[in-house]
């Protein structure tokens, strides 16, 4: 079998869901016998230079880029504006991936064009003229409500009315493209639910994030020493920047006069200055670091405090499969099926987060057990390779037009 990826990025290094996400279902395709090649943008707002391959890419039979400026532009926005449509999709709706995805198509024959976010709808077109090939989307989010949620939390009303008006528009442009694939894979049942609802009638079936483990079997020596918490993530994606800005506000000064012996460390690509320049007690910004596998380990609670977003939040999924203890809001807990209380901690309000970190802290050796449930958790549910199994059964059928026996 023959797949084509696109992507709306370059999915390396591997230090942001996205990238881990496409990474772990692309090898185990490559490895259940799939010829997998890939065709990504380079864009400049998370650009890629390197003239060889890292070594984590060599399951991809071939690997194309095309650069493109998605950096964000006034007169663009005001233009889309103007026009009705969404500034969130033509950012990436460029004609030199157009004429790169036309050349490939026309050199080679795949079976499947796997659509990597709804960011790739706008070539669907291109793939229906130039190719016989079964167009699969793979939605990581129910991209609308991500901003949906991001304004609810926005407090000047310019740029609330601005953000609300685009989410509008990309909400109608994403309900306008789901009866346009031959496979749609949501990453949770409740964005599956949220599709249907939103008038999606063609054959869906949810694939959850398979994650590789590369960073070998967990460690529990933290476990051993007082706990400290962790956050981790891309800081140019709005939520995570928005999640640690709240805790830090509202949440942290009272852990901190509670349990003053407590280290909260933050780590995260694209960290703004501000948080870069942070001043606060018990705070240790650490940037973008080389490992995360070793700053996670490193540290026995990792904080996802998010109030937006949508799908699966592939940072809980690493944390839990490196025997680490979590805590997150409902929101960041969506699409993933763990116990509270047993494999992780759920706290919505800063009241909550405080009391559960008193909680950790008065456990002490005791936690580990909380860790080492949430491994377990993670090996049942979310292994990459029994993931990427299940899709190609489906994949097999797919080609068969075996609709009816689709789940």
């Amino acid at each position: 079998m023959t797949l084509l990826v696109l992507t709306k990025k370059f999915p390396f290094p591997l230090k942001d869901g996205e990238s881990l996400a496409i990474h772990g279902l692309t090898k185990s395709l490559s490895e259940l016998g799939c010829e997998v090649s890939l065709l990504a943008m380079n864009t400049s707002k998370h650009f890629y230079e390197s003239k060889e391959l890292p070594p984590e890419m060599a399951h991809y039979r071939e690997v194309r880029t095309v650069s493109i400026n998605n950096d964000f532009s006034p007169i663009d926005a005001v233009s889309n504006l103007i026009r009705g449509t969404s500034y969130h999709i033509s950012r990436f709706h460029q004609e030199s991936y157009h004429e790169a995805l036309s050349r490939w198509l026309l050199e080679k024959s795949f079976d499947i064009v796997q659509l990597e976010t709804l960011y790739l709808a706008p070539y669907v077109n291109t793939i229906r003229r130039l190719s016989n090939a079964q167009i699969v989307m793979r939605s990581h989010n129910v991209e609308h409500e991500i901003w949906e949620r991001c304004c609810e939390n926005i407090a000047f009303a310019p740029k609330r009315w601005y953000l609300q008006h685009i989410t509008r528009q990309l909400r109608d442009f994403e309900r306008s493209q789901l009866n346009q694939y031959d496979l749609h894979l949501p990453i949770t049942q409740r964005d599956k639910k949220n599709f249907e609802r939103l008038g999606g009638r063609g054959h869906m079936q949810v694939l959850p994030i398979g994650l590789e483990t590369s960073c070998g079997s967990p460690t529990y020596e933290s476990y051993r020493r007082s706990p400290d918490l962790h956050f981790i993530g891309s800081l140019d994606w709005l939520p995570n920047l928005e999640g640690l800005n709240w805790f830090l506000n509202e949440v942290w000064p009272e852990i901190h006069r509670r349990c003053p012996e407590v280290k909260f460390h933050i780590a995260g690509r694209n960290m703004p200055h501000s948080i870069r320049q942070l001043q606060m007690k018990q705070v240790v910004i650490h940037g973008e670091v080389d490992s995360s596998c070793k700053f996670v380990s490193s540290h026995t609670i990792s904080i996802v405090p998010l109030l937006s977003g949508g799908g699966m939040r592939a940072k809980i999924l690493e944390a839990m499969s490196l025997g680490r203890v979590v805590i997150t809001t409902t929101v960041g807990l969506e699409g993933i099926k763990a116990r509270n209380r047993r494999d992780l901690f759920i706290a919505d309000t800063p009241e909550q987060f405080v009391a559960v970190v008193e909680e950790c802290v008065a456990r002490g050796r005791k936690l580990e057990a909380v860790g080492r449930s949430a491994y377990g958790a993670f090996h049942r549910r979310y292994d990459r390779r029994v993931l990427a199994r299940k899709l190609l059964q489906t994949y097999e059928k797919l080609l068969r037009t075996e609709y009816a026996e689709l789940d």
